[in-house]
């Protein structure tokens, strides 16, 4: 059965073509944000550091003198093909009804993000963003096309070189046979080249040195030939060499060599993930401490004694009155009092002064304030123990984790990632979860179970205690696992984020999403074209597929709302969470991964739009799937059909990598001078990766402060530059004739308000420093043994303090600054003024970069789906040191990346 479509009016049945984007009056062009900015700023949409900037002190501190360093359409109305019947009653089609009724305020809009080519031209951004991303679509279909006619190529070669040696073969010389009668491959072919073998992990553009790898490597191994992408010398030396910061303590012997595994042949069955494993277990959550007498919960004015463990859970909600967010949340509240009362009733009950029994039964009557300034007091106690007393505890806290910080992997030591248990607690789960509030038990000893190699020295548990199990599963890589009693998740003990095998799977992602290159326009020419499907199921996918490669939706699984955030992905959309407006807007309103809310509302296809509107007639209502003809299985299995190991996340991975590597590629060398400038490059093309990813965030209630504090210390080195240049004066005043009297302006947006208050904060920070200098003096006196400084030398300390105040007050009566140093001279002043101004420029480029990150997470593209070594290349070829594009932490994550990429700016995705 066909279907008419009143935009093209051909039979239904009989499109195949591609779906055609349409672009009438006001609507956006397709795959473009409307209101949160482009969702895809590639055509190539789909699918956890620092953004380049160090952290600063809001102000810096200073010396003697003031220093600034630092309409509706028909459908038809027939049924598609094999079209089941709804028993739901009918009703009429709301798509012009706000989702589900529901008024929720939106969240912040985006505009202000910076995107790279947002230049105050005539042609919208938007537009400019649309053609953008129809570039990359054309030219990853190029590319696709390019590699495999090229692996064709290869292929039609070989079989003429077999061809050839088959005949050039003398017949009195039979191929040797192998055992079971296969012939045998031979090592070389008779031309003299060798065959390279096949390792689909090791990157296209390298070829990987013959080593010996680290630890019991199996004998007889070969090492695998990366196939060469382009003609290039021996792997280049790594331009980086990062030095090791790993703790110590506790390490025997001598440092192990790097196990450089990027090099390595690849396993032949990497399902087996080790050989030997030793580690010494977990280290579980210190006791609880009893409250001391004096502090006790108070119910209805009166304060309660409690049995040990009770007092605990009360201690959980007391000790968090300061998280508001949390502690008046009414579900928080109802899920801790439910708990608590439990737990009440398993201990006896609460008691008042005499012993007799206080039944709690009002949540408001719970009064917590005496358990918070306990804790409050403890804390801010332990902040200001002197420094020695803190060194000592950090020691003691480094002797007792050492033995569990690394394990022997296959003979080799790996970092652990998460050996500690953890503490029982308040569930605090993301966005609305409905058990936030619930009581997290402490997990004990007998509800662990250790994974660990079969000749190796099983971990003991604490005394009296015994594991719940010990298992030796190579296949693992685990090393203890335990189920907590919130969700009944299992959480695991699992090695660090740089280990091998934590970089193997990283490196084993990113190659999968650059063999999607092959399949990308294929994949895209058969789902646009089965958006037109008699099937409805083949047109729910190809729909579901849409939506996922160009606004990055995750795949999206089944979940027990009941106890679990009811968040969403797109085979799982429900009825509500989408909205349609014509000609060609979709509303998406759901709650996402990690129970963030996913707003966006986007152009698209208009073959895209129809089918959506139709998935939503009646007799469908809210809680009715949008996509009932699909799953998330049944979508990765034909996703397979294209290339193993295929799935629906792997397209954001692709999408954000290949994005990101055209975008770099599209920055000219000379467009930035400065380090600064180059980082803020960066930055803008990890944005618009990180806005295709839908990795939006809420805007931080901190951040109008921290801008605020950005903005007072740019002021204050423009206030410094020109105190600077009135020193300028002061030793030649006929600069003044000279350089014009304009360069000697103050600048207009700081007024006399500001000069007074940035004058108190100067002196106030002075105070501040030099009384923290006595104070770290006479700690290091009393360390050394001797008598402590005398209250007086502080005073006279501060005098210096009281002579810039009166120095400030005169330079600002006066309007003149008097020359500081030795020597002063107008060069001298010159160069500081550029120091200044070069200052000046860094902080505004990281002013400019944080307000455009306050609703984009730049750190989740940049960890999770770039490509790293991508982040390697763009340090290489515009000469930015991998420290301000990596924290320490993923420079060790990434390690792999660096060494493998070495010295090479010309490595592509």
């Amino acid at each position: 059965m066909s279907m008419d479509s009143s935009d093209d009016d051909m039979p239904l049945a009989r499109t195949n073509g591609h779906a055609s984007s349409t672009f009438k009056g006001r609507a956006a062009p397709p795959g473009l944000s409307i209101r949160n900015g482009p969702v895809d700023s590639d055509p190539m949409d789909t699918d956890d550091a620092p953004n380049g900037t160090s952290k600063r002190k809001a102000r810096s501190s200073m010396g003697k003198s003031v220093n600034y360093k630092d309409e509706s359409e028909s459908d038809g109305g027939a049924p598609l093909a094999k079209r089941q019947k709804s028993k739901h009653k009918e009703e009429s089609d709301s798509d012009d009804e706000p989702m589900a009724k529901r008024k929720k305020k939106l969240p912040p809009s985006a505009k202000e993000t910076s995107l790279i080519d947002s230049s105050d031209d005539d042609q919208p951004l938007g537009a400019k963003l649309a053609q953008k991303k129809a570039s990359v679509e054309k030219a990853a279909a190029k590319e696709a096309k390019a590699i495999r006619a090229e692996s064709n190529a290869k292929k039609a070669a070989a079989k003429r070189a077999l061809k050839e040696e088959s005949e050039d073969e003398p017949l009195a010389k039979p191929k040797k046979r192998q055992s079971n009668g296969v012939s045998a491959t031979p090592a070389t072919k008779r031309n003299g080249v060798k065959k390279a073998e096949s390792d689909s992990d090791e990157p296209i553009a390298k070829k990987a040195k013959k080593i010996t790898p680290v630890g019991k490597a199996k004998a007889g191994a070969k090492t695998a030939t990366a196939p060469v992408k382009k003609a290039a010398a021996s792997t280049p030396k790594p331009k980086k060499q990062v030095k090791s910061e790993e703790p110590e303590d506790g390490e025997e012997g001598e440092e192990d060599e790097e196990h450089r595994w990027w090099e390595g042949p690849k396993k032949e069955d990497d399902s087996i993930k080790w050989t030997t494993l030793e580690h010494n277990g977990v280290i579980f959550a210190p006791a609880y401490e009893p409250l001391p007498k004096h502090v006790r919960l108070h119910y209805d004015g009166k304060p309660v004694d409690l049995h040990v463990n009770a007092e605990e859970v009360a201690t959980f909600f007391g000790s968090m009155l300061n998280s508001a967010l949390h502690v008046e949340n009414p579900v928080f509240q109802k899920n801790f009092f439910t708990d608590f009362k439990d737990v009440l009733q398993k201990t006896g009950g609460a008691k008042d002064n005499k012993g007799n029994k206080v039944d709690i039964k009002d949540f408001s009557k719970l009064d917590f304030k005496a358990i918070y300034e306990y804790y409050k007091a403890k804390s801010d106690a332990k902040k200001n123990r002197p420094s020695s007393e803190k060194k000592a505890e950090k020691a003691e806290k480094d002797a007792l984790e050492a033995p569990y910080i690394f394990c022997k992997w296959d003979g080799r030591k790996e970092k652990v990632g998460n050996f500690r248990v953890e503490p029982p607690g308040l569930f605090r789960g993301r966005g609305e979860h409905p058990k936030t509030g619930k009581v997290k038990k402490r997990v004990m000893p007998e509800q662990v179970t250790i994974n660990i190699g079969k000749g190796a020295k099983v971990p003991d548990p604490p005394a009296g205690h015994k594991w719940k199990a010990v298992q030796h599963d190579n296949r693992a890589t685990w090393l203890a696992m335990w189920q907590e009693n919130i969700n009944g998740n299992y959480k695991y003990v699992m090695l660090s984020a740089n280990s091998a095998i934590k970089g193997q799977a990283d490196h084993k992602k990113f190659e999968k999403a650059r063999d999607l290159k092959k399949h990308i326009d294929r994949i895209r020419t058969d789902y646009s074209r089965e958006l037109k499907s008699d099937v409805m199921a083949d047109r729910q996918r190809a729909t579901a597929m849409y939506l996922i490669d160009k606004f990055a939706l995750r795949a999206g699984n089944e979940k027990d709302t009941e106890n679990e955030a009811e968040t969403v992905g797109c085979c799982s959309l429900k009825f509500e969470h989408i909205t349609l407006r014509e000609p060609n807007t979709v509303v998406f309103d759901f709650l996402g991964k990690d129970s963030i809310r996913f707003y966006n509302e986007v152009a698209v296809d208009r073959q895209v739009f129809r089918n959506l509107r139709m998935f939503k007639k009646p007799p469908k209502v809210d809680g009715d799937d949008i996509f009932d003809r699909l799953n998330t299985s049944q979508l990765n299995k034909h996703l397979s059909s294209y290339m193993a190991g295929l799935t629906a996340k792997v397209f954001r991975t692709y999408n954000a990598s290949y994005t990101m590597s055209k975008l770099l590629q599209e920055l000219p060398l000379d467009k930035a001078t400065t380090v600064a400038e180059k980082i803020k490059l960066y930055n803008d093309c990890n944005r618009e990766v990180a806005i295709l990813c839908n990795h939006k965030r809420t805007v931080g209630a901190a951040h109008e402060t921290q801008m605020e504090k950005l903005g007072d210390r740019i002021k204050g080195l423009r206030y410094q530059s020109w105190r600077t240049k009135m020193m300028m004066l002061d030793v030649d005043p006929k600069q003044k004739k000279k350089k014009g009297a304009e360069y000697f302006n103050l600048d207009q947006d700081i007024d006399e308000a500001w000069i007074l208050e940035h004058h108190k904060f100067l002196v106030e920070t002075e105070r501040t420093k030099i009384t923290k200098k006595f104070q770290k003096d006479n700690e290091k006196r009393v360390a050394d043994g001797e008598a402590e400084l005398p209250e007086k030398e502080l005073k006279e300390r501060l005098k210096v303090a009281t002579q810039l105040e009166a120095k400030l007050k005169k330079e600002h009566k006066t309007r003149k600054v008097e020359a500081e140093g030795k020597g002063p001279t107008v060069e001298k002043f010159e160069a500081a003024v550029q120091k200044l101004e070069d200052r000046i420029r860094t902080l505004e480029l990281q002013s400019a970069d944080r307000e455009g990150n306050k609703e984009v997470a730049l750190g989740t593209s940049k960890i999770n789906y770039i490509d790293p070594r991508l982040t390697v290349v763009f340090s290489n070829k515009f000469n930015v040191p991998i420290e301000k594009l990596f924290s320490k932490t993923l420079r060790d994550k990434f390690n792999w990346a660096i060494h493998s990429v070495g010295d090479d700016a010309t490595w592509e995705f």
